[in-house]
């Protein structure tokens, strides 16, 4: 959350390793001072004539992200009374439930590939799927090499290129 000039005023832990990566948050000093930088310098919209318009999506690592701003007025503390804010919401680019479906039906995936596969696309790490789906990063292993048999590709890479050319 951020006020009309931007500053920060309250974050989650997600944001912040967003904003910081590829450092690690805890080895910024005056963090607070670094993300409001980096929201000014990086998720501000500089062919707009608003200071208050921010980019539809911005690069992290590899990963994209959609940002969208939310404006909210934080009354109930004095010193905020009445002060418009902005809530962002940084969102990983993800497939569209109808897209994925598609892809999935054609190529046969069980609910479990297709959950794998939304996870990949996401950029998330066969260990990162493995938490997200609470099984073992062997078991997410397995699943994509199911996936890449049935997709005819042998990388992970391949999986993302044949959704990404099946959505064309």
């Amino acid at each position: 959350m951020v006020d009309r000039s931007l500053s920060l005023v309250a974050s989650n832990i997600e944001a912040i390793q967003i904003l910081t990566f590829p450092a690690s948050p805890e080895k910024i000093p005056q963090l607070d001072g670094w993300i409001t930088k980096r929201i000014r310098g990086g998720l501000v919209d500089r062919e707009s004539s608003s200071a208050l318009n921010f980019v539809g999506q911005f690069k992290s690592a590899r990963r994209t992200y959609h940002c969208r701003s939310i404006p909210v007025n934080l009354n109930g503390k004095a010193r905020l009374r009445n002060h418009p804010a902005l809530v962002l919401l940084l969102e990983r680019n993800t497939i569209g439930g109808v897209e994925l479906a598609e892809i999935c039906r054609r190529f046969g995936l069980t609910p479990r590939e297709q959950a794998t596969v939304r996870l990949l696309f996401e950029g998330l790490t066969s260990k990162e799927i493995a938490d997200r789906m609470k099984i073992s990063p062997n078991t997410v292993k397995a699943f994509l090499r199911l996936v890449m048999v049935k997709m005819g590709v042998s990388t992970r890479s391949g999986i993302l290129g044949k959704i990404a050319s099946s959505k064309q």
